[in-house]
């Protein structure tokens, strides 16, 4: 059984955060306001539905037709509609997305999808990336990683270094919250030393890694994109 919790509940957190700011406002992303992270959050729906299809019936459909056509799409919806009618898209596609969920049975589960970064995985990984969509741009709409429940926190860090080991990125460094008994490691791109250790908060880690908070110490290695 697929565990939904996480994102029924990051829904509904980046839905709070839709309805609690200015969507013609600057939002925490760079050149993008709220409507530009509702729109992406809305078109993101439709997207990982069309891997949800292609899970269900076989018929190959890819996220995006190229990175030009979602980034118009962005465009178009942050430009085209009010900032009511974007919430109002916000929670219909949400919605839709949960319910295609739903209806995934056995092996459909397991079926090869692609993401947009070119990775082939289960459908079971639309969960998650669903999951650390809404959760993460709640966040830029004025949340805080010290919203989320601490095993999601968790879950995002490790994401994050799963990411980088996948693509060979480094810097090396050793992870340490210090609000938790555990550590996290980044292995350098071609071998050589251990690297620093870095310690903050989970919370403070995650926001960090991700891009939306600041190093948690002057001497932090400079780091490079997650996704």
């Amino acid at each position: 059984m697929v565990d939904l919790g996480w994102l029924d509940s990051g829904t509904a957190y980046f839905g709070s955060r839709v309805d609690a700011v200015d969507l013609d406002l600057p939002s925490g992303l760079p050149g993008w306001t709220g409507r530009h992270v509702a729109a992406h959050v809305a078109a993101n729906a439709r997207a990982l539905g069309r891997l949800v299809h292609w899970a269900r019936t076989g018929e190959e459909r890819p996220m995006y037709a190229s990175p030009q056509a979602r980034d118009a799409e962005i465009d178009e919806l942050a430009a085209g509609l009010s900032a009511a009618k974007l919430a109002t898209l916000v929670k219909e596609t949400a919605g839709e997305l949960r319910a295609d969920l739903g209806r995934l049975t056995g092996a459909q589960w397991d079926a090869p999808v692609r993401t947009a970064q070119g990775r082939v995985v289960p459908a079971t990984e639309i969960v998650w990336m669903r999951t650390r969509e809404v959760w993460v741009h709640g966040v830029d709409l004025g949340g805080s990683f010290e919203d989320f429940p601490g095993e999601l926190v968790d879950a995002l860090v490790g994401d994050v270094v799963r990411m980088w080991g996948l693509r060979g990125q480094g810097p090396a460094m050793t992870l340490r919250p210090a609000d938790r008994e555990m550590t996290w490691h980044v292995a350098a791109p071609a071998g050589g030393d251990d690297g620093s250790e870095v310690r903050g908060t989970a919370a403070g880690l995650a926001a960090w890694l991700t891009g939306r908070g600041p190093a948690p110490a002057p001497d932090a290695p400079a780091i490079g994109r997650w996704l």
